[in-house]
């Protein structure tokens, strides 16, 4: 029962944030452009700055784990490649391929990860979380923009794939949170007391956020694709690569906590905005992120409650 209990004050904030995101739409408190604008505010102004905030905070030397960092990115990397070459026989509208591919291995680990790590381990585990932001999100932006170019029948740009990487506001947080605790810079009071208070703010408005984005209508004939990219997404990859950690690679506590909250994380909401710009399937790409959304806060419920009971974390 006391595992049940830790395994349910992780998850139930996080669905409280996103019911209440659905709930303020519901009710007409906001609209699709309120909702639109404030993701904007939160990807480009509050995630930024709350990044910084934990890698200027953390013990570089401390949260720093090589071994972890190679094994979250050879996780991806393998699991991209495999999907490259599954998701093709099975589907054989490009439009689809390619959101499906992306929905499958982006992780919402931005809005899941610090919250569910903090919640599991303490705020002393958020820097190690970050700096893994710092070095995944690349991947899944260098990822997903070649695999989306690739199904839509251009020839991908390098250029364009490193502008992309290059301006990302997260890539450019962590990298200034980098620059400042390196360098042994001291900020103000007045600084580190501001950038706390947006900190505090960033997680549960995102969270609202991300349920006042579910829209449960217009399912059509995305039924059996949705079913499928979630299935793989929130069960198969996380099935295997926490198996890989636990039991091969003998990764326990904060560091396990770190890799739940990565692999078993819903796709990212922008992979839906990318879906769009890009030529993809966007009403698919945008099923899986709300219905992935939706069902995480069961799986991820229970990959915490089970990594508990085998005495893991």
């Amino acid at each position: 029962m006391r595992n049940f209990l830790i395994s349910f004050n992780v998850v139930f904030p996080i669905a409280v944030m996103m019911a209440l995101g659905f709930l303020f739409k519901k009710i007409r408190l906001v609209n699709g452009t309120t909702v639109k604008q404030m993701n904007n505010v939160v990807f480009r102004v509050l995630l930024p700055v709350m990044i910084v905030k934990n890698v200027y905070e953390s013990d570089l030397s401390a949260v720093f784990d090589p071994k972890l960092v190679i094994f979250a990115v050879s996780c991806v990397v393998a699991g991209i490649a495999v999907l490259l070459l599954v998701v093709p026989l099975i589907e054989k509208n490009n439009a689809k391929r390619g959101v499906l591919i992306q929905g499958m291995f982006r992780s919402n680990f931005v809005i899941f990860g610090i919250p569910v790590t903090q919640a599991l381990c303490g705020d002393g585990v958020s820097g190690a979380a970050s700096l893994l932001i710092a070095v995944v999100i690349p991947v899944f932006n260098f990822a997903a923009v070649i695999i989306l170019e690739i199904f839509n029948g251009n020839k991908p740009d390098p250029l364009k794939i490193l502008k992309g990487i290059i301006t990302n506001p997260l890539i450019i947080g962590s990298v200034i949170g980098l620059l400042i605790n390196v360098c042994g810079i001291s900020l103000p009071s007045v600084i580190e007391t501001s950038m706390s208070s947006v900190a505090s703010i960033t997680t549960p408005l995102a969270l609202i956020m991300l349920g006042a984005s579910i829209n449960f209508s217009s399912v059509g004939n995305n039924l059996w694709h949705i079913v499928c990219g979630v299935g793989v997404k929130l069960v198969v990859l996380p099935a295997v690569c926490l198996a890989l950690a636990a039991f091969v690679f003998g990764f326990r506590g904060a560091e396990l906590c770190i890799l739940i909250a990565l692999f078993a994380s819903p796709a990212a909401v922008s992979s839906f905005t990318m879906a769009q710009q890009m030529g993809g399937d966007d009403e698919l790409a945008g099923h899986l992120v709300m219905f992935g959304t939706v069902a995480c806060i069961l799986t991820m419920f229970l990959w915490i409650l089970t990594a508990i009971q085998l005495g893991f974390i």
